[in-house]
C-alpha cells in the first residue's frame, strides 16, 4: 500500500477548502445554500461572515463591521489573533488529538494555570470539556454525587437523598438536557419535557427566597454572577456570600456558572472573585479558548474534587492538545499584556458614554459585559440598523441591547459606536 502524501499549500489552493476561501459568491447565494443544507435551529443568519481581524469582520459582500458581540463573549482576543493562531497551527502540526487514555503537556499546564488563576485551594482539580453547556453537564453530575456527608449538615443529611438542585429565574446554563433543566426560559424547556428532575427555580436576587429553598435535600445551587442571556443582570451585593452561607449550612454545593463572565470578561479572571467566598465548583468556556472550542469545570478542594471518580464522566475531544494550547495562548496574552486592566478602563468609558445617550434608561454590567435598556421596544430594530451601519450587537430582550466585544476593543472603537447609537435608535423608532 502506498503512503498517503501530505498535501502542499499549492494543492490546498485548488482543493474545495481553498475554493471556499477564494469564492466570489454573494451573501444571498450563500444563504440560499444555507437554507437548503443546515437545520433551521438558529433561524436565518443575519450575514455570511468570511474574514476577521481584531475587532473587525467582513461579510461575503465585502462589508466591514465592528464586532461588539465577539461571538457572544467568545473571541476574547478578537479575530485571527497572530499569537493564538501561530500556537494553534504549531500544536496541530505537532500533535492534534489523542484519546483520554493519554494526556499531553498542554492539558496538564492549562489545568495548573486555571487552578492558579481561580485561586483554588490545595486538592482542587479540573475537568475539560468542549463547550459551556458540557461544562455545566459535568457540574450537574457533580451535584448528583453530593450526599452532604462531608459538610456541616452531615449528621442530619447523610442518610437522606439529595434530589433538589436550585437555580434562578432568568438563568441560562445551556441547551443540553441537564443544563436545560437548569435554564429558566420555558420556551427553551417545553419542547423537550420531561427534563432531568429535581430542579427548582427561585426568584432572581431574592436572598430570603434562596435561603428558604435551600434545605438538607439540596444537592447544589447553580448561580451566574451576572445573568447574560437575561439582559446582563448582576446579582445584588451580598447575594453570593448569603448563598455560600446557606449552602454550607445545608451541606449543598455552590456552583458558579462563569461560562460568560469568566476569563477576563468583567475585568477580573472570575466575576465572583471579589465576593469573599470560595465556591465548590466553577464552570468556564467561551473566552477561554480565544475562539477555539473548550470548556472546563474547576472543582475546589479535595472533597468536591473526589465526587466524580473514574468512569463516571468523560469526553472524546475535551482537553485535546490543540484546544488546551489555544487556551494557554489566550491566557498568556491576557496576562502578559495586562488586558484585564484595559477591559476595566474601556468598559467604564463605554458604560459612561451609554448612560449619557438620550433614550438609554439603564446601563448594567462589568468590564466588557454590558447591557443597556431603551425607552421603547426597539432593541431588535437597533440590531438591524446596527448591521446596516456596520455594527454587530445583540438584543436579549425587546428593550435591551447586550455588548460583549473582544477584550481588546479600543476606546476609539467604543466611541465609534457611541457616536452612531443615537441615529441607530432613531432609525429603529422610525421603522416601528
Amino acid at each position: 500500500m502506498n503512503q498517503i502524501e501530505t498535501a502542499s499549500s499549492t494543492d490546498l489552493e485548488h482543493s474545495p477548502v481553498g475554493e471556499l476561501v477564494h469564492s466570489h459568491a454573494t451573501g444571498a447565494q450563500w444563504l440560499s445554500r444555507y437554507s437548503s443544507s443546515l437545520m433551521g435551529v438558529f433561524g436565518t443568519p443575519q450575514r455570511v461572515l468570511v474574514r476577521g481581524a481584531g475587532c473587525l469582520v467582513w461579510d461575503a459582500d465585502g462589508k466591514e463591521y465592528l464586532d461588539l458581540l465577539g461571538g457572544i463573549a467568545v473571541n476574547a482576543l478578537g479575530h485571527a489573533h497572530p499569537f493564538v493562531t501561530s500556537v494553534i497551527s504549531s500544536q496541530l502540526a505537532t500533535l492534534g488529538h489523542v484519546s483520554n487514555f493519554f494526556t499531553s503537556p498542554t492539558q496538564i499546564a492549562l489545568a495548573e494555570k486555571l487552578l492558579e488563576l481561580s485561586k483554588a485551594p490545595a486538592g482542587s482539580k479540573v475537568f475539560f470539556a468542549n463547550s459551556g453547556t458540557e461544562a455545566v453537564e459535568a457540574a450537574f453530575k457533580l451535584a448528583r454525587r453530593n450526599t452532604g456527608a462531608s459538610h456541616a449538615a452531615a449528621a442530619e443529611s447523610a442518610a437522606k437523598p439529595r434530589t433538589k438542585i436550585i437555580a434562578l429565574e432568568g438563568a441560562f446554563h445551556g441547551r443540553t438536557m441537564g443544563a436545560l433543566a437548569l435554564t429558566a426560559k420555558e420556551a427553551y424547556r417545553a419542547p423537550f419535557a420531561p427534563l432531568p428532575g429535581g430542579v427548582v427555580h427561585v426568584p432572581f436576587g431574592d436572598i430570603e427566597a434562596l435561603r428558604a429553598a435551600v434545605d438538607n435535600t439540596t444537592a447544589a445551587v447553580f448561580l451566574e454572577p451576572i445573568q447574560g442571556e437575561a439582559g446582563v443582570r448582576p446579582l445584588p451585593a451580598g447575594y453570593l456570600k448569603a448563598a455560600r452561607e446557606a449552602t454550607t449550612a445545608a451541606g449543598a454545593l455552590l456552583i458558579l456558572d462563569e461560562v460568560q463572565t469568566g476569563i477576563g470578561r468583567t475585568g477580573k479572571w472570575l466575576a465572583s472573585e471579589d465576593a469573599g467566598i470560595v465556591p465548590d465548583a466553577v464552570t468556564l468556556a467561551k473566552g477561554l479558548g480565544g475562539g477555539f472550542p473548550i470548556g472546563a469545570l474547576v472543582t475546589f478542594g479535595p472533597e468536591n474534587s473526589a465526587l466524580l471518580t473514574a468512569g463516571q464522566h468523560g469526553t472524546t475531544f475535551g482537553g485535546n492538545p490543540v484546544a488546551t494550547a489555544a487556551a494557554l495562548a489566550t491566557l498568556h496574552v491576557l496576562e502578559s499584556q495586562d488586558v484585564l486592566a484595559h477591559v476595566r478602563a474601556v468598559g467604564e468609558h463605554l458604560r459612561a458614554g451609554l448612560a449619557a445617550i438620550d433614550g438609554v434608561t439603564e446601563v448594567r454590567g462589568e468590564g466588557l459585559l454590558i447591557g443597556f435598556d431603551l425607552d421603547a421596544d426597539v432593541a431588535p430594530g437597533v440590531v438591524a440598523a446596527g448591521l446596516d451601519a456596520g455594527f454587530i450587537v445583540n438584543s436579549p430582550g425587546p428593550r435591551t441591547i447586550r455588548l460583549a466585544p473582544p477584550l481588546i476593543l479600543t476606546t476609539d472603537q467604543a466611541d465609534r459606536f457611541l457616536a452612531a447609537l443615537p441615529a441607530l435608535l432613531q432609525t429603529a423608532k422610525d421603522a416601528q
